[in-house]
């Protein structure tokens, strides 16, 4: 039955309508057609638990992270990208759960010459690439982050980049838009330490935040709560002064336990934050890093690549210490 719900909102969604409204109004409420979030039960804790359950961490990295509802990111190591998410999102269906998703394989990513670089080959390959992952998603209910600090990379940008990365993620938008009417994309917005709410609502309009269902805030970073929340009402003042509108936003609690010590790069100190739910100050507050994966060769994670599960780091971070 639940099915047959969808397949007819889905038809619903598809009649043309005489309303002028903004794409990202078409879109229904994935939350309301799914019984909870999805945990991934191939992650890279979950795996490492399953790996190790003699090790002494164990027992609390399973309790107090494993079984947390976490994002799943995709990128040029997910293989056949329109193959990779509908399975993931078929599985979490089944399960009738909400899936996260990260999309993160935008062309030139990372500028600044982090840890992160890579990327597509080309904007024409980045266009197919998303273009097939929104097709896998397809009339599934899902939430995607798409394109972690893609737009929070404009300082070290020319306008040419610039405009070439907006034209990206609007067509990224687009794809959305037309192949996977139950998911919710959300434009990422970097974090309260990565430039003034004025400055992010401008980009955030100019890669074409209309479209999207919402923005995304601390991804991978370890700002408070209460601070991303104040900043993410900032964004939407600015947006509703300059622009005319306002987005919902979530905020990435997975490691903001403990706020912020200036630090991003594998601090110590930091701790788990609020699980994954609707609700607490923003619209969602999501899991979207996975605690005890590593930033880079960096801090804490000394000799690691990013990405890479680090079971010290992750116990570490349960208690804060």
């Amino acid at each position: 039955m639940r099915r047959q719900i969808r397949a007819l909102t889905a038809a619903l969604i598809a009649l043309p309508l005489t309303l002028s409204i903004a794409p990202s109004a078409h879109a229904a409420d994935p939350t309301t057609m799914t019984s909870g979030f999805y945990v991934d039960p191939n992650s890279s804790v979950k795996q490492w638990v399953t790996a190790n359950p003699a090790d002494g961490r164990a027992p609390a990295i399973s309790a107090s992270i494993a079984n947390t509802p976490m994002a799943r990111w995709f990128g040029a190591w997910s293989g056949s990208i329109g193959t990779a998410a509908g399975a993931y999102v078929g599985a979490a269906d089944y399960g009738d759960k909400l899936p996260v998703l990260v999309a993160y394989n935008v062309y030139n990513r990372d500028y600044c010459g982090g840890h992160s670089g890579g990327g597509a080959s080309s904007s024409a390959a980045y266009a197919q690439w998303i273009a097939e992952f929104a097709g896998g998603i397809g009339q599934r209910p899902a939430v995607v982050v798409l394109e972690p600090d893609s737009l929070g990379d404009y300082g070290c940008m020319n306008q040419a980049q610039i405009s070439e990365r907006e034209a990206m993620i609007k067509g990224a938008l687009g794809e959305f838009t037309r192949q996977a009417p139950n998911t919710w994309v959300y434009l990422d917005a970097g974090n309260p330490g990565w430039g003034t709410p004025a400055t992010m609502a401008q980009r955030l309009n100019g890669a074409g935040l209309r479209q999207a269902h919402g923005f995304s805030l601390n991804i991978s970073n370890y700002y408070s709560t209460a601070e991303n929340t104040a900043f993410g009402n900032a964004v939407n003042a600015e947006l509703s002064a300059r622009y005319g509108y306002t987005r919902p936003f979530v905020v990435d609690t997975s490691r903001n336990g403990n706020g912020s010590n200036g630090q991003w790069c594998n601090p110590a100190g930091r701790r788990i934050g609020t699980p994954t739910q609707k609700g607490g100050g923003a619209e969602m507050l999501l899991w979207i890093k996975t605690p005890g994966e590593s930033d880079g060769n960096c801090g804490a994670g000394a000799g690691s690549t990013a990405g890479q599960f680090l079971p010290e780091v992750a116990y570490k971070m349960i208690y804060g210490y």
